[in-house]
Parts: structure tokens; C-alpha cells; sequence
């Protein structure tokens, strides 16, 4: 398990962290959660707890595709084909916004065919049925999607969101009338901003959000708050309508917590 606040490993069942202090909810993961319903009918199941990943049953004939490198396993009734999906430009972007220049398709060539695909990070998987919105994610979120979503490289339109907003001018976008995964990293929380609502966000910390949502950088209030705070110069401003996914750990305050007990090589 992975400590809710700073992220530091835990030994399974620790009722606080032993890197920042923070009580856990030691309770037990929950169980394996079925999807199936809505405009576009997916049979899916997400489990793992901290370490997720999600089955997904397809009848003959349907097909999900992911980055290259993302397959877990799948039965022996699904065929994949590689190829750089909507050609070299779209792969191109792909890449800007962190997947790879080529996608994998996997098809089902009899009925319940099984193929998993597993989260490469601790957190959560977030499935989300793109019909009638578009979401825009955090570089590297996307794990897989039915062919009818397109994912493609979004550059964000505010200057200062681009430079200080933690995830650069290049984020993905996600678009089409399907269902779509994403890799969370840490727990997941879900919010719907009312038109002019505004939630202000440590850089980082943003997973996901409509594309409705006005995404900005804001410059931290305050001298003492600058020098002392711990939250850097700026955070990121959402302001709604539309929903909004936050996520409770960075895979940069992960890798920060973690370096000091890497073993280091000393010098002879």
C-alpha cells in the first residue's frame, strides 16, 4: 500500500506513514467493480487496488486499442495490429503528449474474448464515457480506448498554465462517442465546478478535466507564502462549468520521497 498523503511505500495494513506521519484508512480494497451500460455498452471490470487494472470482454468483432507496450494478456481469440493510428502527424502528437508514436488494436475474432490492461503506477483507473464532451488529460494518462475515441496532443491556451501550470503546453484530448481509460496517479476525486466556480490546485495535481473548464496559472499570494509555503510560486485555477478529476499524488513528489532510500554507489 502507498501512504494517501506523501505516497511513501507502507507495509499492507499500516495505520500511519512512517515518512510524513499521516493516519491510513487501513481498510480492506475494495472489491472488484463491473461496469456495463450507458449510450456505448462496454462489459469492463477495474481491480488491483493501488495497483489497478482493468478486463475488458469483447464480442466478435469489437476492438480496444492502446499505446504500444500496454497489453497485460488476452485470450487466445483476439488478434493486435501495430500501427501509428491516424498516420505519422497524429502519431507525432501522440508522442508530445507523452504516448508512444504507435497504438496497438486489439480485435476479438469470436464472442467474450478477454483481454487485461494494466495501470503502470500505483492509483487508480478512471473510465470515462466520452459521448457529447471532450477531456482533456494530463500527459502519459491514457491507457486504452475504443476506436471511436481519438486521443490527440491539446495545447493549452494560457501561457501561464503552460509554463507553470505542472504539466506544460502539450497535455491530451480525448474525444468521440466511446469509452476511454485513464491512469490516475495516487486516490481519485471527482468534482463539478457550477459556471464561475473556481478551484485552486497545487501543479501536478490535476488528472483530468472537461474541456468546458477554463485551465490557468496563478501566481501565490503573499511574500512569507512564497519563501515558506512549500507550494512552489503557482498554482493551477479551474474554473468551471464542467467536471474536473483530481489526483492526490505526483509521479515527481513520488520519485522525490523515494531517492533519498535508493541505495547510492560509492566513489572507490
Amino acid at each position: 500500500m502507498f501512504c494517501k498523503n506523501c505516497g511513501a511505500a507502507l507495509p499492507d495494513g499500516s495505520k500511519f506513514c512512517g515518512a510524513c506521519g499521516t493516519q491510513q484508512d487501513a481498510a480492506a480494497p475494495a472489491s472488484p467493480v463491473a461496469y456495463q451500460g450507458g449510450m456505448n455498452t462496454l462489459d469492463f471490470t477495474i481491480f488491483g487496488g493501488n495497483f489497478p487494472a482493468v478486463t475488458i470482454k469483447l464480442g466478435a468483432g469489437e476492438s480496444i486499442y492502446t499505446q504500444s507496450g500496454g497489453l497485460s494478456w488476452m485470450d487466445n481469440g483476439i488478434i493486435m495490429e501495430t500501427n501509428m493510428k491516424g498516420g505519422f502527424l497524429k502519431g507525432l502528437g501522440r508522442m508530445f503528449a507523452g504516448e508512444s508514436l504507435f497504438m496497438a488494436t486489439f480485435t476479438a475474432t469470436a464472442p467474450g474474448q478477454e483481454l487485461t490492461i494494466a495501470s503502470s503506477f500505483p492509483g487508480n483507473i478512471l473510465p470515462l464515457d466520452l459521448t457529447g464532451r471532450t477531456i482533456i488529460a494530463q500527459k502519459a494518462a491514457f491507457l486504452c480506448a475504443q476506436p471511436s475515441v481519438e486521443l490527440s496532443a491539446y495545447v493549452t491556451k494560457s501561457i501561464g498554465a503552460g509554463l507553470f501550470g505542472g504539466e506544460g503546453f502539450i497535455l491530451q484530448r480525448l474525444t468521440g462517442a466511446g469509452y476511454a481509460f485513464l491512469e490516475i496517479d495516487g486516490s481519485l476525486v471527482e468534482r463539478t465546478l457550477a459556471p464561475g466556480e473556481q478551484i485552486k490546485v497545487d501543479t501536478g495535481n490535476v488528472a483530468a478535466f472537461e474541456e468546458t473548464v477554463v485551465y490557468q496559472a496563478e501566481m501565490v499570494k503573499g511574500f512569507k507564502n512564497i519563501l515558506f509555503g512549500g507550494e512552489g510560486l503557482f498554482l493551477t485555477t479551474l474554473t468551471g462549468p464542467g467536471k474536473v478529476w483530481l489526483q492526490t499524488m505526483t509521479m515527481p513528489n513520488f520519485a522525490k520521497r523515494i531517492i533519498p532510500y535508493l541505495p547510492s554507489r560509492s566513489s572507490d
